[in-house]
């Protein structure tokens, strides 16, 4: 049997769920505040390589700028909850994603060779 949902929750036509949409990430907010790329992959490659208590020093720094107390909190509170998300975010914007390799194997287990050419 079907389970259908309340007409009390149903959501009016042209009505979101999520009005807010999903949230935007640091170096997007970043981008629109004006930063380029690079300022942007700059400060987060040096930052990467402080100490807690030079991070927190930018935190507590009132003339650092929002680039920097930005990327700061990102990474403090990757720490505080345990998590490398805004960690991986921001590596993976200085660094790039990193390889990913797949072994394939056909039907009767021996590896498939794959061979790339630029010939039409």
């Amino acid at each position: 049997m079907t389970k259908f949902p309340n007409k009390e929750t149903q959501f009016k036509k042209g009505q979101s769920g999520n009005p807010n949409g999903r949230p935007r990430k640091y170096v997007s907010l970043l981008k629109e505040h004006g930063y380029k790329l690079s300022e942007v992959n700059d400060t987060i490659q040096a930052m990467m390589a402080m100490s807690m208590d030079e991070l927190k020093a930018v935190w507590d720094n009132n003339e650092a700028t929002i680039l920097e107390k930005t990327i700061a909190n990102a990474m403090r509170k990757s720490i505080e909850k345990g998590s490398l998300y805004s960690i991986e975010t921001l590596l993976s914007r200085v660094y790039g994603n990193p390889k990913q390799m797949t072994e394939l194997t056909g039907a009767n287990g021996d590896p498939v060779q794959i061979i790339i050419s630029d010939k039409l």
